[in-house]
Formats: structure tokens, C-alpha cells, sequence
């Protein structure tokens, strides 16, 4: 049977879609250090699997919006969640750390399916406030993601070892795929574009001409690399330098997430009242504050994991707020191509992620300042991006 549009199970599998680029992250990240010692290598060699991940998260999501576009969202999703299946359940036999890279890599186009596809279908349901609160209900459910994943993984590998953290992803893709194939109804337009590589060029050029979507991509763009810079650092920041035990690190990881769904569903709350102008506003001085705390206390040498998870609580905060609300706004303006639309919302953060995960890796220097440095540069710009841009587009 169908699940109702406007019911909550409508809303946690969009929530759970959303959130499957945090969890192919999250859940996987206990495994790193156990997947380096099962082939000998350098730890490096296995954490280059985050960054295989993030950029096939890229890859996919600039393909499956357009094309969910031509042939329908719900196709579309079935065969990225299918890709999923398969690339899981194979990385439990991975022979070699070259062999996991790989996987993961297709595991990101597969999991980058549930992202774009869930954006794509608010905005086929929805526009303005009323896609800005179920994208903040839906950031409230992606939430839990990242609480639950590290502390499933982690139990997962005790009873199975690393491989058991992909038989884990085999189940969620298995469940997802029955959930979407029987209880899902498709929402694109009945007018379906062309996906003649220049079509696709042309519209990604129409998006980029738009100031509206320039402004709310350029807002919620810098306080999401802030979000990546913390999730693809902070276990190498918190365990070597703060010298958590990885059980400690998985519970604060845990506690810091709460920012995210007390913003969620706060935010969705107040967009109906507030508009999406002034909870933009105020998520992108929320940012802006929990950055600079966070770099404050790291520049001042506190060794104390609440130097790390109590500002990293604000920021996440205020992206609740920010995110879903700039978002919404992207998105509004382009009912016939929200599935392109949502595409480059989404490419752009994990693409750009990456090299960001990269340089952090580079840059770690037994501290958490260039971590916590990081996270406040990508504070303060989306805050001068709200301020200078987004403002001048919405009002309220």
C-alpha cells in the first residue's frame, strides 16, 4: 500500500533518503582503522575510503536529478538504491584496501540516489515555507543518522569485524529498496525534460544565472563544508589529539547530532511563523558564533572535549536553521527542474568536501586547531553570504 504524502512515514523515508550520504559516512567510520590493520596499510590508505565515498556522493548526485527528471523519481531511486545493494554486499568479500576504494566509491553513486531524489520530491509537492518545513522535519530525522550510525558500527564490528559494517548497509539498502518499491507513488512533473547532454548544460546555466539560487547555494554551500570539515576530521582531531578512547568519540559524536535534530525540529516550528528570511538570519549568526567559539578555544590550547562539542552543538545549530530554509528558496523557483536543481545542492558540498577532507588530513598537526580554524572560516563566510546576498533576495 501506498504511504500517504502528507503522513510522518512519508516524511521519515524522505528524512532517511536525505540522510543516507551522512550515513555511508558515519556508520562506516569505525571500520577505517580496523580495515588498515586487516591489509596492512597506512591508516591513510584506508581513510582515502571517506574520500572515495565523498566523491562518488559527487558524481552521482550531478547524474540521478537529471535524469529522475526525464524518466521519474521512483525508477530512478530504485536503481540508485539497487547500485547500493550491490556495491554492499560485495565490499563484505573485499580482498584489498584498492578493492574497498572502489566500493565505496560505487557505494556514493548508489547512496547519492536517496538525497537527490527526496529534495527533488519536496519540491515537486511543495514550495517556499511550506518545503522549508518538511525539509526541516526531514533534518530532524537525518539527525538520528549520525547519533545511531557510529555507535551501530562500532557494535557491528565487535560482533563481526569490519566486513559486518557492509552486511549492515546490505540490510538498510534491502529494506529501503522493498520500502520504496511497494509503499512509494512517483511525484515528478508530467512534463519531462530531455537529458541531451547540452539540455542538462543548459539548465545547470539557468540555475547558475538565477540569483536567487546563486545566493541561497552560496549560503548554505559554506556552512555545509563547515558540517563535512568537522564529520571527515573529527575522529583524527578528537582521538589522537584529545585522547578519547573511540567508544568516547562515537558518544560525543552522538551528543553534538542533538544540535542538529533540536534545530530540525525547532526550525520547522518556526519557518511558518517567522519566514524564511529571518530563520536564515538567525541560523547563519548561530553558525557564525559556534565557529568562532570553537576556534577561540583552540587557539587558547583547551584540551577538554567540551572545547569541541559544545560550540560544534551551536553550529550545527544554526545550520538546522540556515540549511533547509536556503534550500527551500534554491529550489521553489524551478518546479520543472528540481531534479537538476537538487543535483548541483548536493554535488557541490560532498565535491567540494572532499578536497576539504583531503587538505584537512594534510594539515593535522596532533591538534584540533586546523580543524576548529577551518570550521570558522566556513562560519564566517556564510554569514557574509546571508548578509550580503541571500538578503537581498528574501524578505521576512
Amino acid at each position: 500500500m501506498a504511504i500517504s504524502q502528507a503522513s510522518f512515514p512519508f516524511t521519515l523515508l524522505l528524512g532517511v533518503l536525505v540522510a543516507l550520504s551522512a550515513l555511508g559516512m558515519d556508520l562506516f567510520l569505525p571500520a577505517v582503522p580496523m580495515i588498515a590493520g586487516a591489509f596492512d596499510a597506512e591508516p591513510g590508505a584506508a581513510q582515502l575510503s571517506i574520500t572515495s565515498y565523498l566523491i562518488g556522493l559527487a558524481m552521482g548526485q550531478l547524474a540521478w536529478g537529471p535524469i529522475s527528471d526525464r524518466y521519474g523519481r521512483k525508477p530512478v531511486l530504485l536503481v540508485g538504491l539497487g547500485l547500493f545493494l550491490v556495491s554492499s554486499v560485495c565490499g563484505t568479500a573485499a580482498d584489498s584496501v584498492q578493492a574497498v576504494l572502489l566500493l565505496r566509491l560505487a557505494q556514493g553513486i548508489g547512496m547519492s540516489s536517496g538525497p537527490v531524489i527526496a529534495r527533488s520530491m519536496v519540491r515537486d509537492l511543495y514550495a517556499r515555507e511550506q518545503a522549508a518545513h518538511l525539509l526541516a522535519r526531514m533534518m530532524a530525522v537525518f539527525g538520528v543518522i549520525p547519533v545511531a550510525a557510529p555507535l551501530i558500527g562500532g557494535q557491528a564490528i565487535v560482533l563481526g569485524g569490519w566486513p559486518a559494517v557492509f552486511w549492515v548497509f546490505s540490510a538498510i539498502a534491502l529494506a529501503l529498496l522493498t520500502t520504496v518499491g511497494f509503499g512509494l507513488r512517483e511525484t515528478a512533473p508530467a512534463e519531462r525534460p530531455s537529458i541531451a547532454p547540452a539540455s542538462i548544460a543548459a539548465n545547470y546555466a539557468k540555475l547558475f544565472g538565477d540569483s536567487r539560487f546563486r545566493a541561497s547555494l552560496a549560503t548554505m554551500l559554506l556552512a555545509q563544508l563547515g558540517i563535512l570539515a568537522f564529520v571527515t576530521s573529527s575522529a583524527l582531531a578528537m582521538v589522537q589529539a584529545l585522547k578519547l578512547t573511540p567508544t568516547e568519540f562515537s558518544l560525543l559524536f552522538a551528543a553534538i547530532m542533538l544540535g542538529q535534530i533540536t534545530g530540525g525540529i525547532t526550525g520547522s516550528r518556526l519557518v511558518m511563523r517567522l519566514g524564511i528570511g529571518r530563520m536564515v538570519r538567525l541560523g547563519a549568526a548561530l553558525t557564525l558564533a559556534g565557529g568562532l567559539l570553537l576556534a577561540g578555544l583552540a587557539l587558547a590550547g583547551m584540551p577538554h572535549w567540551s572545547a569541541v562539542v559544545l560550540p560544534m552543538i551551536l553550529y550545527l545549530l544554526g545550520c538546522s536553521f540556515m540549511v533547509p530554509n536556503a534550500m527551500a528558496t534554491a529550489l521553489s523557483p524551478f518546479p520543472q527542474m528540481a531534479g537538476a536543481a537538487s543535483s548541483l545542492l548536493g554535488a557541490l558540498p560532498f565535491g567540494l568536501g572532499a578536497l576539504v577532507s583531503a587538505g584537512l588530513a594534510a594539515a593535522f598537526d596532533g591538534t584540533t586547531r586546523p580543524m576548529a580554524l577551518t570550521i570558522a572560516i566556513f562560519g564566517i563566510g556564510a554569514f557574509f553570504a546571508e548578509k550580503l546576498y541571500f538578503r537581498k533576495i528574501v524578505h521576512g
